[in-house]
């Protein structure tokens, strides 16, 4: 099966969103005081590190060239959180928040991508894609119980 020029574009997107999730995690850890949401974030970020390659090695599979960085929305998005953290007097629940938010962009754009009729993903893509949109998933519920626990 042949990756069209579309195809390897939205993969592109996803891995660029997956190197901002990362950078976004890891800046959320840097700025929450509870050692068990380091921890969350941290374990995150690595799973994005994880996920990155997983979406490399597949775009690769199939003769396309992977993106090598982060958008300019992660940027402003990770600059977002830093200024809240600084006016925020619980950081916890701002960098909770900030997370779930991007959290639910992602699933959306993996959904996108999945129940996309215009082309058939490979096997292989589709697996991929699927089992990380439910870790994704599994993240934004966890995500949730949290920021309720901090509110």
């Amino acid at each position: 099966m042949e990756y069209s020029v579309e195809m390897s574009n939205k993969l592109n997107e996803l891995l660029t969103r997956t190197y901002d999730a990362e950078k976004g995690f890891k800046e959320a850890a840097e700025h929450v005081d509870n050692p068990i949401f380091e921890k969350f974030f941290m374990t995150r970020a690595k799973q994005r590190y994880e996920f990155g390659h997983e979406l490399k090695s597949e775009i690769k599979t199939f003769g396309q060239n992977p993106d090598k960085g982060g958008s300019a929305m992660g940027t402003l998005h990770r600059n977002w959180m830093n200024l809240k953290s600084y006016f925020n007097s619980n950081n916890d629940e701002a960098m909770l928040s900030e997370v779930e938010r991007g959290e639910k962009e992602a699933v959306n754009t993996y959904d996108d991508i999945l129940n996309d009729k215009d082309f058939v993903l490979p096997p292989s893509t589709e697996s991929i894609l699927m089992r990380q949109r439910n870790a994704i998933k599994k993240t934004l519920d966890t995500a949730k119980i949290y920021e309720r626990a901090v509110s």
